[in-house]
């Protein structure tokens, strides 16, 4: 059997490349809960690298009920030939999570919890 060249061990590094960024940069996707003040529904919130965005794409916003930022992202993911697909796992939760909490949503998950997301978010008390 022939040996990996130098070849295939750049395109398995091309290829491993956002997961071992992510891994780096963001660590692990962190789980929020968040609760919507005048209903009360609990759902939950994201917060690091977004494993889901990285294998399923637009789709994700679309599971999580945001249809036309779904739409937006599968328009941007044909305008940039898949790219935006690279770059959004680093940026979709941070952005999920802004968004529901200008929306009515609060933190509402264990106090050490609650801290590291304001941290990672930027809210200051």
């Amino acid at each position: 059997m022939e040996a990996f060249s130098v070849w295939h061990w750049l395109i398995v590094f091309i290829v491993f490349s956002p997961v071992v960024l992510g891994l780096l940069l963001m660590g692990l996707q962190k789980r929020v809960l968040i609760k919507h003040t005048a209903s009360g529904i609990v759902k939950n919130g994201y917060l690091g690298f977004s494993w889901t965005y990285l294998l399923f794409g637009w789709m994700v916003p679309v599971i999580r009920g945001e249809i036309g930022i779904g739409a937006l992202h599968f328009f941007l993911t044909l305008i940039t030939f898949g790219l935006m697909q690279l770059v959004m796992p680093f940026l979709y939760n941070k952005q999920f999570m802004i968004r529901q909490l200008t929306n009515g949503y609060e933190l509402c998950d264990e106090a050490s919890v609650n801290a590291m997301a304001k941290q990672r978010l930027g809210i200051v008390d």
